[in-house]
């Protein structure tokens, strides 16, 4: 994809995140990193639905502004996003936001680990709560970043959810697929409890992801962490 491409994907899932309602004013954040080894990331103190090429801001490993226009930065919580790069070669995005059904869950440091669903067993695994961690600070990258060789996605204790992929749809399919199974787990426990998969047809499923293309961690299954 060229850049310009990029740019307007980037738009494009911001107004998505806003539409869906997954953030409000100027909640969530997005960065994609480049074949140069920069990254193109949204601005702080904006929100997703006025996102727009020109405002996205471009920066490096350290955070610090290459390209953008005046005034603008990025998002605050970009250490979270630099720290997810640092550590995972293979993520090429992230994508952080607060889907509410999801995010109930993080507030109320329940995890989301029940191998319940089919397609969520597919796709994300279980997903941990992290530690609580100030938002803008190095608490964040901190507490995030024991999971990172295991997860693709995480809830962020009293804050959120955080996604990362191979490029910027993956991260954000695996966002919806977060809050699709949020929704699910919790209409199940109001209807008396999930009933979970056996961990042997729990094994054919996940020996099903290279059959999808799924790529990525996979927490508990060492040969899918090694990719």
């Amino acid at each position: 994809m060229t850049e310009k491409e990029i740019k307007d994907q980037i738009c494009d899932i911001c107004h998505k995140m806003w539409q869906l309602g997954w953030v409000a004013a100027n909640d969530g954040n997005v960065s994609v990193k480049l074949e140069d080894g920069t990254f193109l990331a949204t601005p702080t103190g904006m929100s997703k639905c006025f996102i727009t090429p020109d405002k996205l801001v471009k920066i490096n490993e350290k955070g610090e502004v290459l390209e953008g226009a005046p005034g603008l930065r990025p998002s605050s919580e970009i250490k979270m996003h630099l720290c997810c790069y640092a550590e995972r070669d293979d993520v090429g995005a992230v994508l952080h936001a607060h889907p509410p059904t999801a995010t109930g869950f993080a507030v109320a440091n329940k995890a989301l680990d029940e191998y319940t669903m089919i397609e969520s067993v597919i796709a994300i695994g279980s997903v941990p709560v992290t530690p609580y961690g100030t938002p803008s600070t190095e608490e964040v990258p901190d507490a995030i970043r024991p999971y990172l060789p295991y997860h693709d996605v995480m809830l962020l204790q009293n804050h959120g959810a955080l996604t990362v992929g191979a490029d910027l749809i993956t991260a954000y399919y695996r966002m919806e697929t977060l809050e699709m199974f949020a929704k699910i787990t919790l209409t199940a426990h109001l209807l008396g409890g999930s009933q979970e998969i056996p961990r042997d047809q729990i094994d054919r499923l996940c020996g099903m992801r290279p059959k999808y293309g799924v790529t990525g961690k996979h927490p508990g299954y060492k040969k899918y962490n090694k990719e």
